[in-house]
């Protein structure tokens, strides 16, 4: 099977059934989304699939081949840090990280589809991520940050 992962092919075997996570973790190597709860509550798994935010950890790799997914590794160009990955570091949101890919891969999709969006329309994007460190008005401040840019 073949999958389009920040715009590399990759042609991968998954187990019936295996989950995407999985595969971007022990069979690519790409190890920048985290498995943290494996039941899609907590987005430490989260990667874009054509734009849109969703759990790695229960989406099948099998259904996301000829789609285009796009993980945490993949949004640095060229050297250059996404304007997201920009504003959580000028913001200084995290303590542990360990939740970090999955929230700045939610904050690009909703800013995708939401350039401007309010303060609201971020809380209500985020509220499938999960912070244990409660950095959360951080976070918000950094997706406003970046929604600047």
């Amino acid at each position: 099977m073949e999958l389009l992962i920040n715009n590399k092919k990759y042609t991968v075997e998954p187990h019936q059934d295996e989950s995407l996570l999985s595969v971007l973790r022990h069979q690519l190597d790409l190890t920048g989304s985290k498995y943290g709860c494996g039941e899609g509550a907590c987005g430490a798994c989260t990667v874009l699939i054509n734009g849109t935010a969703v759990r790695s950890c229960m989406t099948k790799a099998e259904s996301a081949a000829g789609k285009n997914i796009t993980t945490i590794e993949g949004l640095e160009k060229n050297g250059k840090l996404h304007p997201v990955q920009q504003a959580f570091l000028k913001v200084d949101v995290f303590q542990c990280s360990y939740c970090a890919s999955g929230m700045i891969m939610s904050a690009v999709s909703l800013l995708e589809k939401n350039p401007k969006p309010s303060t609201q329309d971020i809380m209500r994007s985020m509220q499938g991520n999960i912070c244990r460190c409660g950095t959360h008005p951080r976070i918000v401040k950094a997706i406003q940050e970046a929604s600047k840019v």
